[in-house]
């Protein structure tokens, strides 16, 4: 457990260092650019370890090696240099906004290089077949089973969009807590039409219907010293039924096993194209969470992906989609967030990116780079909020002043200033307070 932990801080300190110098690369180039004097660029934190001086910037090393930071002329409220012609605050506003405006640039570049580059050697897409919006289970007493809806029925309209994607369902359940979904069903060859309104998720924190798709299900990660393991079940072992009963949800084989009391349950499953039998009795324990009745296993949908390479015009229209997709998820999540349709606690910190860190770089380069991606798109995003400290409250500010047409007084951009920090301290507090909240089990 240990040498996981310090394993996913090593692979944390990439992700985030790569994303961080990337990002200081936007502010440094540009402000190159514009002839602001730059005195250093610093890969980490603290005091300086070892670097040297080219010209009149000290690149270093510095102690904390987590991110790094570039120090401008005139930079600071107050600083020594603010007269210099090629300070930063000298620069015409404008060309601030620039500077500013380069970091989060920087990072969107990072995720939409990235997965260019990953289209171009290894590029899977979901079979059409399992992006039909089928309904594999649905849980007694949700939203989903009060509005009619069966296993098995197919959601063939959602809102104006007609047969969309489970894709498309999901994205709509988690952004729409209280706020009504208009489907038309399919069912026997007959449609007719109803409304879900999905509740808040007590532990997700976000919107939930109480349904999930129809699909093959197979075991991913198997909790060591638990029943699972014990019974001599891998991951990838495919689910065929329980208790006699199908598997074609996540649910339904979760809805057996926590209802089970105690009991065995009798498993069918799949293993190199034979098939197998063995009985597990579930242990109470509360490993992620609540205690319930469990046997150490977490179940995942098995997917037919199409594998392909993408040439470079494809690949980069491919990658501009997705982080569109992506960028287009965390403004709905912000702005559910802001209308309280979303929960804050799906905010994560430090330790949760570590965590997810170690995941992915345990499963391989693909899986670390759409990583990496989707984090230094969030970076973007967060820089870009009109936050003081950050690039957007600067951008706003500058903005300001240009309408204004005169500068902020001193004490009104240091007040300004101290409210933001706060208010990042806040921010990251709560992240790590979520993380710590996932990893220890409710009481």
């Amino acid at each position: 457990m240990l040498l996981v932990g310090v394993e996913n801080i090593i692979w944390l300190l990439v992700l985030i260092g790569v994303m961080i110098m990337i990002h200081e690369l936007g502010h440094f180039w540009a402000a190159r650019y514009f002839d602001v004097k730059v005195e250093t660029f610093s890969f980490g934190f603290g005091p300086r370890l070892f670097g040297f001086r080219r010209g009149e910037t000290d690149y270093r090393f510095s102690a904390v090696l987590f991110g790094g930071y570039v120090k401008m002329a005139g930079e600071q409220i107050g600083d020594e240099h603010a007269g210099d012609p090629r300070s930063l605050l000298a620069k015409p506003r404008w060309q601030r906004l620039i500077i500013a405006f380069a970091g989060p640039f920087m990072n969107v570049a990072l995720a939409v290089g990235l997965l260019t580059g990953l289209y171009m050697v290894k590029y899977q897409k979901i079979s059409d077949a399992d992006m039909q919006a089928i309904i594999g289970h649905v849980m007694p007493d949700s939203p989903a089973a009060k509005a009619g809806i069966q296993d098995g029925d197919r959601i063939v309209r959602l809102g104006d969009k007609q047969n969309p994607t489970w894709e498309d369902v999901g994205l709509k359940e988690v952004e729409g807590a209280y706020q009504p979904m208009y489907l038309t069903i399919e069912r026997n060859g007959q449609r007719f039409d109803t409304v879900v309104t999905p509740t808040m998720g007590e532990r997700s924190g976000v919107g939930f219907a109480g349904w999930d798709e129809r699909g093959e299900v197979q075991l991913g990660e198997i909790t060591p010293h638990l029943p699972a393991e014990k019974a001599g079940l891998k991951k990838g072992d495919l689910l065929i039924s329980v208790n006699g009963q199908p598997i074609h949800s996540l649910f339904k084989f979760q809805e057996i096993t926590q209802n089970s009391g105690g009991k065995p349950v009798e498993i069918d499953f799949e293993r190199n194209h034979e098939k197998r039998h063995v009985s597990v009795r579930p242990v109470f324990a509360g490993i992620d969470g609540p205690e319930r009745w469990m046997i150490g296993v977490m179940p995942q949908q098995k997917l037919n992906l199409i594998t392909t390479r993408l040439s470079f015009p494809d690949a980069f229209h491919e990658s501009l989609r997705q982080n569109g997709k992506g960028a287009l998820l965390i403004v709905q999540f912000l702005k559910g967030i802001v209308e309280r349709r979303m929960s804050p606690k799906n905010l994560t910190g430090p330790i949760g990116i570590a965590q997810l860190s170690g995941e992915a770089a345990r499963e391989g380069p693909s899986a670390f780079m759409i990583l990496m991606s989707m984090v230094s798109l969030n970076l973007a995003i967060f820089n870009l909020l009109p936050i003081p400290i950050l690039d957007g409250g600067v951008i706003l500010m500058l903005f300001v002043e240009m309408v204004m047409k005169r500068d902020l007084s001193l004490n009104v951009k240091e007040a300004v200033f101290k409210v933001g920090f706060v208010a990042i301290m806040v921010i990251v507090a709560f992240a790590i307070y979520n993380d710590i909240s996932r990893i220890l089990p409710a009481g």
